[in-house]
């Protein structure tokens, strides 16, 4: 039995069947005593709700991403999907065809890895309205094929590089942070020091910066965990040039990052050079430091399989560890 009760000048109804529990706010009773009913009947499996895929995005949009790591770049999806036809379908009449069509037209308009970073995205939320929210019995994309991707990117920086990248950022002779370029620089740099992803960076606030104990702690990283990142002696001279500021200490969000650090890697003529490159090279740096196990808590990851994208030391070098 639904349970019903004020929540303010709304009313808040919750209801629980075989371990699962549901609830939302209305602005009558009459429709929050209609959705118990209804949700019920769904856990129950009684029936199935009659929802489009559209609806099961908007309210993974509301409700699970905002839990995760890449809740910015999945809201721009999700919105964008919502505007396709597949998001007019009905969820219980899609069927693993349906996406392998839409992989295909996909795969003929953007890259595969981007395909298939949306198709996890997709799956997820339709995993999510399956698991939790019971509006379709099985995952339409549990035997769809994914498309094939290259390999991850990992490209180390050459001294020269970063010389030139910093000299452009104006953060070479001298660590600055009075423009938003220049701390695009101290975030770059900030970067091959620590091993840190550029929204990492960017998400930093003051109470989660210890310099005097040489670490910052990320409360919400990629993978959903929170981790705390050691910091040389140089990362906490980086961060010692910015000013003390409420909210992020860079002052920036990832556009302005992006669209800044691509305007002065453009005029060093160093084009083939990413941001993401930095943790390339800090995870390499770092490597010569740290123990394998060490290495995959400072950098986050949970796969230590992970890091063989970033580590791929040259035979000749090995030869010289064994005399």
């Amino acid at each position: 039995m639904a349970s019903i009760r004020p929540s303010g000048s709304k009313w808040r109804v919750q209801v629980y069947v075989a371990g699962v529990r549901d609830s939302q706010i209305f602005a009558t009773r009459k429709e929050a005593a209609t959705w118990g009913l209804e949700r019920e009947a769904e856990l129950r499996g009684a029936k199935l709700p009659d929802k489009t895929f559209g609806d099961a995005m908007k309210r993974y949009q509301h409700d699970e991403a905002p839990k995760r790591g890449g809740a910015h770049w999945e809201a721009i999806r999700l919105k964008a999907f919502r505007e396709t036809p597949i998001a007019n379908r009905r969820l219980a009449s899609l069927d693993g065809n349906d996406f392998a069509d839409w992989r295909d037209r996909r795969l003929a308009q953007v890259k595969p890895g981007t395909v298939a970073r949306e198709m996890n995205l997709l799956r997820a939320v339709l995993e999510v309205a399956r698991r939790d929210w019971r509006w379709i019995r099985a995952n339409p994309m549990k035997d769809v094929r994914w498309p094939t991707t290259p390999k991850g990117r990992a490209r180390r920086l050459s001294l020269e590089e970063i010389e030139d990248l910093a000299i452009g950022f104006g953060v070479w002779d001298k660590l600055r942070a009075k423009t938003a370029t220049q701390r695009v620089g101290l975030a770059f740099l900030l970067a091959i020091e620590t091993g840190m992803r550029s929204g990492e960076i960017l998400s930093l606030t003051s109470p989660n910066v210890h310099l005097d104990e040489q670490y910052v702690s990320l409360p919400k990283t990629k993978n959903g965990d929170a981790r705390d990142v050691p910091l040389s002696k140089r990362a906490v001279e980086i961060l010692r040039a910015l000013p003390l500021r409420f909210g992020p200490i860079f002052d920036m969000d990832a556009s302005m990052r992006d669209t800044l650090f691509r305007k002065v890697r453009d005029k060093t003529n160093h084009r083939a050079v990413h941001f993401h490159d930095s943790r390339s090279e800090a995870i390499w740096r770092l490597s010569k430091k740290l123990d394998v196990l060490q290495l995959a808590r400072v950098v986050g990851h949970r796969d230590i399989k992970s890091l063989m994208i970033y580590y791929n030391e040259p035979a000749s070098e090995l030869a010289k560890q064994l005399g």
